[in-house]
């Protein structure tokens, strides 16, 4: 089955520049507004969902970074180019989101022993402002998460923040309506929870990039045997397989081939049914090989 690792270029990456900058400012206005808010209420819960708010906007500063750094051609330090300053700024996003849900739930955790009082009224007006900031900034960011892991995650954030903001309302109408004062820590360890799952989520493939690990929806054995069959080619092993940043994969492999034309077959083959287009390859003799070679990656010195 043929899989698509091609290049996604945005039309106008300025405007997406744009849409991320109006992000951040709004995240960081609603952030204030909610940790002010908090503070005059009393509401943990109101803070943590501040703090996430302040998360995305990180988020989305260091990912606007990334992007532009990502845009630099290769040059003699980096040969590869810059495109993966988003996977690295991937990793420190979902890095901290782990450690602040840890610190949230801990703070959830000492309220459920000692519950404030709460002013209901205000969490629910500041975490209603805050839902519509949430979906407002999922909104600016949804085109661009198709083709970035960075704004993807930013976008699915702010989908988690709307999720929140939705239980801080809930919250708040409980501490109004029956003065239930452990529904603000509980929902708070519920927007901790939420957070954790997600960050841990997301950060596998970030890792798996940065460890240089073979894309996912490529089965390296059947990578392999196709390789294997194309006419003139007796031999693969040495093979190396990883991606480079989030849409391009490269491929190094010892080929052994006793007909001409063999390796452009096989790089045809790599670019039209895995959508593999760096491939290098060390072409051997049948009577020429190396001597005891792994299949897949090479002896350890």
């Amino acid at each position: 089955m043929p899989h698509d690792h091609h290049h996604h270029h945005h039309v106008d990456p300025e405007a997406g520049d744009g849409r991320v900058a109006l992000a951040v400012a709004v995240n960081l206005l609603l952030t204030v507004a909610q940790i002010v808010g908090g503070v005059l209420s009393g509401s943990v819960a109101l803070i943590a969902d501040a703090i996430h708010n302040l998360s995305d906007a990180l988020t989305l500063v260091i990912a606007f970074s990334a992007r532009r750094i990502a845009r630099r051609p290769a040059d003699a330090t980096m040969t590869f180019g810059y495109g993966r300053a988003e996977v690295v700024a991937a990793l420190v996003n979902y890095t901290s989101l782990i450690l602040i849900s840890i610190w949230l739930a801990g703070e959830a955790v000492l309220r459920l022993f000692h519950p404030p009082q709460v002013a209901g009224g205000i969490v629910i007006v500041l975490a209603g402002i805050a839902l519509v900031v949430d979906l407002a900034t999922a909104g600016l960011t949804y085109a661009m998460s198709k083709n970035s892991m960075n704004i993807r995650a930013a976008f699915l954030h702010n989908l988690a923040d709307a999720g929140t903001s939705v239980a801080v309302i809930v919250s708040g109408g409980l501490i109004l309506l029956y003065d239930w004062r452990l529904a603000d820590p509980l929902v708070t360890l519920a927007i901790s929870g939420w957070i954790l799952w997600h960050a841990l989520r997301e950060i596998g493939p970030v890792i798996r990039i940065l460890m240089l690990g073979a894309p996912p929806d490529v089965g390296v054995e059947a990578l392999i045997e196709r390789i294997g069959g194309v006419a003139g080619v007796s031999g693969v092993h040495h093979l190396h397989l990883w991606q480079i940043d989030e849409h391009e994969t490269s491929i190094e492999a010892h080929l052994v081939v006793d007909r001409p034309g063999a390796e452009a077959e096989v790089r045809q083959l790599l670019r039209r049914d895995f959508g593999i287009r760096h491939a290098t390859f060390q072409i051997e003799a049948p009577d020429a090989q190396c001597a005891d070679p792994h299949l897949i990656g090479h002896a350890a010195h």
